[in-house]
Formats: structure tokens, sequence, C-alpha cells
């Protein structure tokens, strides 16, 4: 984003500052006069269908970093700390002072600015100095990666002896970690790598102890256990701490960018007609047992005979009248209110999957039909399913105070910034629809996919659960592959759901006669 497009997103601000705009302006001129290149956005606002789901996952209780939430009144206890750790930093120039930092940051402002999707309402300066000072805090609390990891930066300092703690124990400490990993608390990683070029004169140095806390902040802050060795990422190319986490996790899968420019047309419009108040309630319903039950459903045998029939048909038989509103809801509302400007896109990925493409049963469920389930040490690519054994294979998972943070934000960074398949999400998904109670929990624990540090097992039913308001799906090729040959292999025959059709369907007599009726009445309708 330019400093002009961000100046004329101020327009909504009431203290819009005549003489700033001008001034930003002059300089976005000369701005683009010298570079063409675009510099990425890569820190978002949270969509707002995320945020009214669990707003604590996403607004920093403990510390502001950066400038989306610098001014709550909440926060201020921690500016303290802040400044104290900008002290130390002094220190370690030497001869140079903090306002040397400071300038640096000066000449680097047209680039950080350019980071934040939001406008930013602050003078040069002033923001150059919130940059220096987080990011002093961040360095110092990030240290005590990189002396695990080996590299011996700097003790920490006894004022801040109880936020950070080398055995993460301390909740202060977790609740700073969970701030630091939270979408609208980012600071550009450009930022720290200055930083230590400045104290330790060498970039190279920088990197290489920049790179050692990332290392072990992602082995502190990540829910996935691997133990194969993490994947080495440019540090230079990474955005900020979100971004390292994301791409350590998730491989990149690229997808055609015309695509991606009309799945978020249709963001934009959904995120829109969910929000609203008259959809609110059939949301909040439809996020509970209903999600589970339709996938159940879907793997049916009735059900699969009668999705064949015309929903006209379907929709009045008693069984299924249950399931209009919200089908009619989800299926045919999207096809009248929400269309792309670009209708000719004939590529199949451009689609969100089918429902029956994502619906998989539970893991109880598919432990009694013959599933085995086995841990993999690596990252969300080393998903797959051996047909062969009938094996599921699934990453390694911990879960513990700080996870549902993570999962979220990571979450909300991959459907604001990613350039391909959401392939998080999707992931969230499939974990979503396997885990229904808390036996489903235990048979993974027991299996050594999950390794549980809550209270209970129902917590992390309840943690799953909860994260089913999510946001568009898009086809994720290895992924659906998975799913497609877990339901093959399975063969299950879900038998309290047909018994619950089937004994519908034999109050109206007969599944025959009932559709034989409404085909008649549908004949008799159409003559009028």
């Amino acid at each position: 984003m330019t400093s002009f497009q961000s100046t004329m997103t101020s327009n909504a601000n009431p203290s819009f500052d005549e003489h700033r705009w001008m001034i930003n302006i002059r300089r976005t001129l000369d701005e683009e006069l010298e570079d063409d290149t675009e510099i990425p956005v890569c820190i978002f606002n949270v969509l707002k269908i995320l945020m009214t789901s669990c707003p604590d996952c996403y607004v920093p209780q403990q510390v502001a970093i950066g400038p989306y939430h610098y001014w709550r009144p909440e926060l201020y206890e921690m500016e303290r700390y802040k400044l104290a750790a900008a002290k130390r930093a002094q220190k370690r120039l030497e001869c140079l002072k903090f306002s040397h930092i400071v300038g640096n940051l000066i000449n680097l402002e047209l680039k950080i600015r350019a980071c934040y999707h939001k406008f930013l309402d602050f003078s040069n300066e002033t923001l150059a100095w919130m940059m220096a000072i987080d990011a002093s805090f961040l360095l110092e609390f990030l240290q005590i990666y990189a002396i695990k990891e080996g590299i011996v930066f700097t003790r920490v300092s006894s004022r801040m002896s109880h936020l950070i703690d080398y055995a993460g124990r301390k909740s202060a400490h977790n609740a700073i970690l969970r701030d630091m990993v939270m979408l609208e608390n980012q600071i550009p990683l450009f930022v720290l790598r200055k930083i230590l070029e400045i104290q330790l004169s060498s970039l190279e140095m920088a990197d290489e102890t920049l790179l050692s806390m990332l290392v072990g902040f992602y082995k502190e802050i990540s829910p996935f256990k691997m133990l194969e060795e993490i994947p080495s990422i440019n540090i230079s190319q990474c955005a900020h701490l979100l971004d390292y986490l994301y791409y350590v996790t998730v491989p990149k899968i690229e997808a055609p960018e015309e695509i991606n420019e009309a799945v978020g047309q249709l963001d934009e419009a959904m995120e829109g007609k969910f929000m609203s108040s008259e959809n609110s309630n059939l949301i909040a319903w439809l996020s509970e047992g209903l999600v589970r039950l339709l996938k159940r459903l879907l793997v049916s045998r009735h059900v699969k005979v009668m999705l064949k029939l015309p929903w006209s048909i379907v929709s009045n038989v008693p069984a299924c009248s249950f399931l209009k509103q919200p089908v009619e809801y989800f299926f045919f509302s999207q096809d009248k209110e929400v269309k792309p400007e670009n209708e000719n896109l004939n590529n199949e990925l451009d689609k969100p999957p089918l429902a029956e493409e994502i619906a998989i049963p539970c893991a109880a469920e598919l432990f009694r039909s013959g599933i085995r389930f086995a841990p993999t040490t690596g990252n969300i690519l080393s998903i797959s399913f051996d047909v062969k054994t009938d094996t599921f294979y699934l990453p390694i998972i911990s879960l513990d105070v700080n996870t549902e943070v993570v999962l979220r934000n990571m979450v909300a960074y991959e459907a604001s910034n990613a350039s391909g398949p959401l392939v998080f999400t999707r992931y969230t998904e499939l974990m979503n629809g396997i885990i229904d109670t808390e036996e489903d929990v235990e048979l993974l624990r027991e299996k050594g996919i999950i390794l549980n540090r809550l209270k209970s097992d129902e917590e992390v039913a309840m943690l799953w659960n909860g994260m089913s308001k999510s946001i568009r799906l898009t086809k994720v090729p290895f992924l659906d592959k998975v799913i497609e040959d877990v339901n093959r292999s399975s063969a299950l025959s879900i038998d309290t759901l047909e018994l619950f059709m089937l004994d519908h369907l034999e109050t109206s007599h007969s599944y025959g006669d009932v559709v034989a009726k409404q085909i008649q009445e549908s004949k008799s309708t159409t003559n009028l």
C-alpha cells in the first residue's frame, strides 16, 4: 500500500489533517518516481466474522506490539517494561544513543507504513520511536530462545524476570506469547533485523541471531511438534513473527491469480451477508450440532440416493423438511446474491469444495470401521492415507493454553494474505470433522497424535468444535485426496442416522410412495 492509498483511507477520520495530507501527497509522488515496486501488505485487521467468534483470541490482553492497539489504556502497564528494554538496548550500543536506532527506522518509515493494511495516523517520528521501543522489547523477550538454541545474546533483566520465564510456566509469560502471535499485533521483521544489525555491527550476525530466536520461538509456541529438522527459511523473506510460524508449518501451494481475485470478491460479499443481524441466529445454530449432523448424513447411502433427486421433491420429504431452511440458505442463496464479476472461470479450483467432499466421520467411527491412526513427525504436508494398510497419518499436535490463539490467528492470516489455497484452514476443518466428542480426542491421544496439556479431553473437543465458525474453504488437492480415500476405505454405515432416516420415511408409508406423491403433486402444479 503506497502512502497515497493510506492517506486516502484517512478521509473517514474526523480529525483529518490537511497539511499532513499535502505532505504525504508530495512524498508519494517522489516515492513512486524513485521506486515503482509495490511493498505487499502483510499486517491486517482480523475479518469480522472471525473476530466476533472469539475476540480475546485476536485482541492483545497483555502487551501492544505495533500501532493497531498502542493507545488502549488497559495495556499501558506494559509500557514501563518496554521502556526499560529500550534503555538496556541503548547500553548495548556503547557510544551510540537510542535515537540512532530511531533515525535508521525513520529512513524505513515508508516501507513500514506499506506493511499495514490500515492507515497509520502517526507522524513519521512517532512511528519510528514506537517501532524502536516495541522491537527492543520483542528482542529482549525472544533472546531466551536464542539462549536455548545455544546462541548467547544477553541475559534477561531482573526487572523482566517475572514476565519472562525460561521454563515458560508463568502465566504472564504465556499471555505475552499469545499476544506476540496475534495478527493485529505484529511489526515488520526487518525492523528487528535493523536493530540487531546496529547492535552487532553485522547483518550476517544479526540474521544468525534472529534466526536462532525464531527457531526457538517456533518450538515454544507452535502446536506442531515436528521431530524432523525445522525447514530452513530465509528470514529476509519473512514479514513478521506470525508469518514465520505460518510458513514453517504450511507448505506453499500456488493457485492462478485470477481465481484468487474472484474468490476474494466472494469473501467480501459473504462476510457482509454472514454479519447481518437477520442471519446471526441461523449461523449460530448451524455452527454447533447441525454441522456435524449434516456431515454424517452426507455419507449415508439413503441420503446419497436422495441427493440425486430434484430439490423441490426432496425438501418436501418429512425426514428432510427440518433441513430445508439451512440447506437452502447455504447452497441456494449464495447463487442468487453473490456472483463474482468474472463468471467465465471454468477452473474447478475456484469453487469451494462440495459438502460431501469435506464430510468425514469422526475418529471413533473411523476406528470402528477399521481405519488405523498413526502420528507423523512432519508438518501439514505429512498428512496422508495408506490405502493398503488403512492407516490415516496425521501430524503430532500439542494442545495447551496458547494453542487456540495460534491456530485462530494462523487461519486469520491465511485468509487475508494467502495467494493460493487455504491449506491451514482446510486442515482445521479436517480436525474439526474427525473430532466431535472427548471419545475422539481420547482415541487420537492414545495413538500419539494429540498431546493434551489442557485440563481434559472434553476441553480439546470444545476447542476444535469452537473453530467451526470459519471462513471460505478452497480445494486443497492433497487433502481432498486423503479425505476421499479415507471415506472410500472406511465403508462406514452410520447405523444411528440411517435408522433415523428410515424411521421417518416409514412413518410416511414408504420411501417410494413419498417420492411418487411428490412427483404427482409437482406435475399437478405445473399443469395448473
